[in-house]
């Protein structure tokens, strides 16, 4: 364990004076029907200790059969990574104790992953692309799940007992292992979070995992090590284990940069351990001492053959992965014609899916972006939800955008139309039915607006008259304010210009 931290040394400040580097492990929870090595159903939120097996529970005599929906999952993860994948790869009996592995060991690949040497490119908000190297990409089975009741921050240190809950044992993983991180500077915990970030959204695209982090489908083991310079030898990391949301994997790397800064300045030394992140206040704080790979007694899993891919698979496999999220993003770019800042800012709102399905739905690219970058971005803000969450979709989107294209609607009225969507008064069609909010078109109630306005200004009148149209926009406006807005303002600047010429 850790001595007690000196006062932590302030970000910029660590960052000028020390060279940051990362490392993520990323376990991602397979989307499969049943577990890794048996047929036991997965489901989120089911009975405790309902969905086992012998194999699950590691009863005596219970043998293993390799799913082989998860091999393929692994294969297509690592070929989106751009990794080599093995000819042939086998597991291994990775050895420890602790309740939630009932074998006291976990199954899990060593020294033969499945797939490695391989890359992603993440772009950070600003379009700088860090390069990430990964090492490999293994499967293994996941752990069940400990509840320790009583003490303090659920911890199993101070108490009162512990509940295990076996459901998760078993279930598919694959673990992404990162290289070591280097050249990111002050922007680690950036790079940090773009990765993790960029992975979810792969294994989205993929469909090989709901990649809900809330739930635990994506959890990330952040390393973090300070060295002098970049030239200098690597320094002794830490371990931030299961970090589970984008702005905690960035402020996990933060506060242990800050943290371990404090400690080579007072001359101590940073102890290599797992560390807990805390959500609350974004510190971490001691785990366990960090076991070495020798530690846990790695030896090939004798009642499992090695997994063999043929190329031939491999290559059918390749052939179907979908667009990935950086080449679609490129892509769409491209057919929008948004500039650089424009798509980053769509990216990062969470609005590139809603636009595109709002264009799909008929819109212009120009008018999606207006919508959901602009009101209802601001309306998503005021109500503290996603985008994604607001009661409306992108096909009302488009029909909103058709009745303002067709004129039966101007941009103000619109407004007044996703008021009454939003509070779920129906289609943006019935909507203008039912408030009676369509567009004024006859020049008959118009011109009686408008003959009125003119007598109620008659110095107004005078001056455009006179040759100044400056002032119209006054006879304008009053127009508009007795047709609550929905005269055409184009077609009553006609009518008015008509009226006094």
């Amino acid at each position: 364990m850790t001595t007690t931290t000196p006062a932590l040394v302030a970000y910029d400040d660590a960052v000028r004076r020390y060279d940051p580097v990362i490392g993520i492990e990323v376990h991602v929870e397979l989307g499969t029907r049943t577990k890794m090595f048996c047929p036991a159903e997965q489901s989120f939120g089911a009975e405790p200790n309902t969905q086992t097996t012998p194999v699950s529970l590691g009863l005596p005599g219970a043998l293993p059969v390799v799913n082989g929906t998860a091999v393929e999952y692994a294969i297509r993860i690592g070929l989106a990574l751009n990794c080599q994948i093995a000819e042939s790869c086998r597991f291994a009996r990775k050895n420890y104790f602790y309740p939630d592995v009932p074998k006291n060991f976990q199954t899990s690949q060593y020294d033969e992953p499945i797939a490695f040497e391989g890359w992603l490119d993440v772009e950070l908000e600003d379009g700088t692309v860090h390069r990430v190297e990964i090492e490999r990409a293994h499967m293994e089975e996941d752990a069940g799940k400990n509840t320790h009741v009583g003490g303090s921050a659920g911890r199993i240190h101070g108490a009162e007992y512990s509940l295990v809950d076996y459901n998760r044992a078993g279930v598919p993983l694959v673990e992404i292992v990162t290289k070591p991180i280097t050249g990111a500077g002050e922007r680690a915990p950036e790079v940090a979070r773009a990765y993790v970030q960029a992975l979810r959204d792969i294994f989205r695209v993929l469909d090989v995992s709901e990649a809900r982090m809330e739930r635990g489908n994506v959890r990330a083991d952040v390393n973090l090590s300070l060295r002098a310079t970049p030239e200098s030898p690597l320094g002794t990391r830490t371990e931030t284990k299961n970090v589970n949301s984008f702005r905690s994997v960035e402020r996990a790397v933060r506060y242990e940069i800050s943290r371990q800064a404090a400690l080579l300045d007072a001359g101590e030394t940073v102890i290599q351990e797992t560390r807990h992140f805390h959500e609350e206040d974004g510190s971490t704080s001691p785990g366990r001492v960090k076991s070495d790979a020798e530690d846990y007694r790695y030896f090939p899993e004798p009642d499992l053959v090695p997994v063999a891919p043929s190329r031939e698979w491999v290559e059918e496999i390749r052939a179907t992965l979908p667009e990935l999220p950086q080449a679609r993003r490129r892509r769409l770019h491209d057919e929008w014609g948004f500039a650089d800042a424009e798509m980053r800012d769509v990216v990062n709102a969470g609005a590139l899916d809603l636009i595109e399905a709002t264009v799909a739905a008929g819109a212009t690219p120009a008018a999606a972006r207006k919508w959901w970058m602009g009101e209802l971005a601001r309306r998503a803000k005021q109500d503290e939800v996603e985008l994604a969450d607001l009661a409306i979709t992108p096909a009302q989107i488009g029909e909103l955008q058709r009745l303002v294209d067709s004129g039966r609607i101007n941009d103000k009225i619109a407004r007044q139309v996703l008021d009454g969507v939003l509070a779920g008064e129906g289609e943006p069609e019935a909507v203008v039915v039912a408030r009676g909010l369509e567009v004024v078109s006859d020049d008959g109630p118009l011109l009686e607006a408008i003959d009125a306005a003119l007598a109620a200004q008659p110095d107004i009148v005078e001056k455009v008259r006179g040759g100044n149209q400056g002032p119209v926009g006054a006879i304008i406006g009053s127009v508009m304010k007795a047709t609550r807005g929905q005269a055409d303002a184009k077609r009553v600047r006609e009518l008015v210009l008509e009226r006094i010429g």
